[in-house]
């Protein structure tokens, strides 16, 4: 079988990225793919992307995944420079600010995953130090993986693998994932977990609204340390919430897992002691 590459650049860092690229092939047994991922680090200059992208470049990869927060910054308008003259199906998952470049995505052939309850972080020198920043970002994955977010990210990219693998046209995603996408895409069976999960996420975007304030709009240091902090114990509230909602889906014994087999189709389980089956619903959604 002729593997897929699959390229993953990080530019910064959001939620979604730090375990991407393991999400593809959780049980490191998938034969369907090739996986390189490149990151930037922290910084989000445009030197930095045109160096990450020209390594990529030498994968030859057959879908590129950009992974960045605000790609209106210079990193990723610089990436969007160079990939809108490659022949690569692209695809950039961002956080809220993203959602105001749909448009440009769209003129320039890109697909765009744009989660909204993906939060900024709190950087204030007075506050953020690497436990924080590392303790922050466990809240945050964990939010959006127990919510579903993850999950619906990955079935937009196993989709798209799936029809390179089969030759068929690729249509990518147009996707903003809100709340509203967390009630009728997650697999929570139990309402009350259902709704803890909705809180959980709509949490994270109250957390982008108070960071935003406190890193760009609050001068005084008696008023911007408060508020990150305030936010950081949002998103710990959040993940919280979202162990809640896990937990009752675990007592019904209901709990949905969806594991990818060897070839990368979908499977799908939901009583602790089943083995996972092919999940059909979902391999025919690749078609549509």
């Amino acid at each position: 079988m002729e593997r897929i590459r699959v390229g993953v650049v990080k530019c910064g860092n959001i939620g979604t990225a730090p375990l991407f690229e393991l999400l593809l092939d959780e049980l490191a047994d998938r034969e369907d793919i090739a996986v390189r991922s490149i990151t930037t680090g922290s910084k989000m200059m445009a030197e930095a992307v045109e160096e990450a992208l020209t390594s990529m470049f030498e994968f030859s990869p057959n879908l590129i995944i950009f992974i960045s927060p605000n790609p209106a910054v210079q990193g990723p308008k610089r990436a969007r420079e160079i990939l809108s003259e490659k022949n690569i199906p692209c695809i950039f998952i961002s956080d809220a600010p993203g959602k105001r470049l749909r448009e440009e995505f769209e003129k320039l052939g890109f697909g765009y995953i744009v989660v909204m309850g993906d939060p900024l972080i709190g950087a204030r020198k007075e506050f953020l130090d690497p436990t924080e920043m590392a303790l922050f970002n466990s809240n945050m994955i964990k939010v959006l993986a127990i919510t579903g977010v993850y999950n619906i990210i990955l079935r937009e990219i196993d989709r798209i693998i799936h029809n390179l693998k089969e030759n068929l046209i690729v249509e990518l995603p147009k996707l903003v994932i809100d709340t509203g996408e967390v009630r009728d895409k997650s697999d929570f069976k139990n309402p009350y977990a259902k709704a803890k999960a909705m809180a959980a996420y709509e949490l994270t975007k109250k957390i982008a609204e108070i960071n935003t304030k406190a890193c760009f709009i609050e001068k005084e240091k008696e008023k911007y340390i408060p508020l990150v902090a305030c936010a950081h114990e949002i998103a710990q509230a959040a993940a919280r919430l979202a162990e809640e909602a896990r937990e009752i889906e675990k007592y019904s014994d209901v709990l949905t897992r969806r594991p990818h087999a060897r070839n990368g189709k979908p499977k799908i389980k939901e009583r602790l002691m089943e083995k996972p089956t092919f999940d059909e619903e979902t391999y025919q959604e690749w078609f549509k």
